[in-house]
């Protein structure tokens, strides 16, 4: 287990406490506001993002059409109004406010939102999360390079008025306007084309925050205040320091030294603080679990998944190694993501346990495994990031696969998060541990990531009986959807498509001093909404 690699004598820290409250009376609305991030942001380009990092940076300096509350509820960002669809849920029609503006003053137009979707949709643009526009129309045929980006439905109907076209409803549509389908702004665009993104620099906001600072690899950054955001005169504090923070022990020095004001710490830390008032726990709408690579030959054997996922004590996992209050994964569906419509209750608690701990069976499937490579050992390797809990985790399942299973050789590659994004798409992997987390509360969010034609299915599993079972869920409605999904589900985990290992909770320590700062199962805080006390 870890400890703190920095132990701050008692008078020391007494000083440091002291000397933090003295300063708290000086304090003025202009204070700087210190947070850390876990890990260095791949992009800020909201069409390319694919990591946590990315979208944490995104989150605090863009606004789409809609934003959330600081309950986290939806309200309307860009848009006036949140709307009701019309053609049975298929056609949306937003008027922009004409107050809102980019940080660099123009103003925001419908054909932003045009240039942002099109350009995602592009198969050219790479996007590897474009399929998140799959309910578009013509957004297949775009895909498959039958008809040009500009075919999309999403039209600008004048400056101030845009339509979006679907080809069937989405029940969590308002979330993905809220959340990812971002504008960007035309003429930044069209000036630096591919490298848009790359820095705060070829970057332009349209949120309360601007990024400053940002080379594209450095891990220090400012958000300040965009005083052309069309709400500006809400936002409280006009500038947040953000430093990457990648150990939780340091982290937590620097809260207690009063240098940061918000920070993610680990389960040891939470384990032997757990009563401080400043410590704040959630759980996350996110699951982190085993991808198998279906092009490695070794990893290439639902033998092998079976014997993975049942030589896992889950329970141990949550309790003894992260002890952050993170929740040991039931089925591929995290805790509060859906809800049953006839009963109301919550899919992964209703469905069960579908992921049982049992070393006598995950030893016969190794059995099966072996025999079946025709080879008395194997050497596999597991790809984690180089964060404090991925490595104790993948030492976690070293331990306990190598234990269990004769003949097996385990090798651990920790890599820095940006790195491990690059391996997961390239396929560069043979057990990969990832994390995945929603937008949306929809069980189909965590089922595609098994489906066929995900771009984000890096163990190129295909299953015709699950893509089918998936398929004909999704094109349901109401209890019969949430049924079809409950059936994939059951499936997918009865096969092992992959290995869920955990619902993560997070842990955060927020100074006192500070207000406005609440979380939910799929929102990070929101700045904007911060004030000092």
């Amino acid at each position: 287990m870890k400890h703190f690699a920095t132990i701050i004598p008692v008078a020391m820290l007494m000083a440091i406490t002291l000397s933090a409250c003295g300063s708290a009376a000086g304090q003025t609305k202009d204070k700087t506001l210190n947070v850390t991030l876990a890990d260095e942001p791949a992009t800020v380009d909201p069409n390319k993002d694919t990591d946590t990092n990315s979208a944490s940076v995104i989150f605090q300096t863009m606004e789409g059409l809609y934003t959330y509350s600081k309950n986290h509820k939806v309200i309307a960002g860009v848009a006036t109004k949140v709307v009701t669809p019309t053609n049975h849920g298929k056609t949306y029609t937003f008027t922009l406010k004409k107050n809102a503006k980019w940080a660099n003053g123009q103003r925001l137009t419908a054909q932003d939102f045009v240039t942002s979707l099109q350009r995602m949709a592009d198969p050219k643009t790479k996007a590897q999360y474009a399929s998140i526009l799959s309910a578009f129309k013509n957004y297949n045929a775009i895909q498959h390079s039958k008809l040009s980006p500009s075919k999309l439905g999403i039209t600008a109907l004048s400056q101030t008025k845009l339509r979006i076209q679907l080809t069937k409803a989405v029940p969590y549509f308002n979330d993905l306007l809220a959340s990812k389908y971002y504008p960007l702004n035309t003429a930044a665009v069209k000036k630096y084309g591919s490298k848009y993104g790359t820095s705060a620099a070829t970057a332009v906001a349209n949120g309360p925050y601007k990024l400053v600072g940002w080379t594209g690899s450095n891990s220090t950054w400012h958000y300040v205040k965009n005083p052309d955001y069309w709400n500006a005169k809400a936002v409280k504090i006009k500038k947040i320091k953000v430093a990457v923070t990648k150990d939780e022990s340091t982290a937590a020095n620097l809260f207690r030294a009063g240098k940061v004001q918000e920070t993610t710490v680990s389960g040891e830390y939470v384990r032997a603080n757990g009563n401080e008032k400043q410590l704040h726990t959630h759980l996350l709408g996110r699951m982190n679990l085993l991808y198998f690579n279906h092009k490695k030959k070794v990893t290439d054997s639902e033998n092998l998944r079976q014997a993975v996922s049942y030589v896992i004590n889950r329970n141990q996992l949550t309790s003894q190694v992260l002890q952050d209050g993170s929740k040991a994964a039931l089925s591929a569906i995290p805790r509060g993501d859906q809800t049953n419509p006839k009963t109301g209750g919550d899919m992964a608690t209703e469905t069960g346990n579908l992921l049982q701990h049992n070393v006598a069976k995950a030893k016969a499937y190794w059995q099966k495994y072996l025999k079946e490579t025709g080879k008395p050992s194997a050497t596999i390797s597991i790809l984690t990031d180089d964060s404090d809990d991925d490595k104790k985790i993948g030492t976690y399942l070293q331990s306990v696969m190598e234990k269990n299973f004769k003949g097996l050789t385990v090798k651990t590659t920790a890599l820095p998060h940006a790195q491990h994004v690059a391996r997961d798409f390239s396929g560069d992997f043979e057990i990969n541990l990832i994390g995945w987390s929603t937008n949306w509360l929809d069980a189909s969010d965590y089922l595609d990531l098994a489906a066929k034609d995900n771009s984000v299915n890096f163990t190129h599993w295909n299953d015709t009986t699950y893509n089918q079972i998936l398929t004909s869920a999704k094109n349901k409605t109401g209890q019969a959807r949430y049924d079809g999904l409950v059936e994939a589900n059951k499936y997918l985990m009865s096969v092992k498509g992959y290995v869920p290992l955990y619902q993560p909770s997070e842990a955060k320590l927020i100074s006192n001093q500070v207000g406005g700062l609440t979380y939910s199962l799929i929102n990070d805080a929101q700045y904007q909404y911060a004030y000092w006390k």
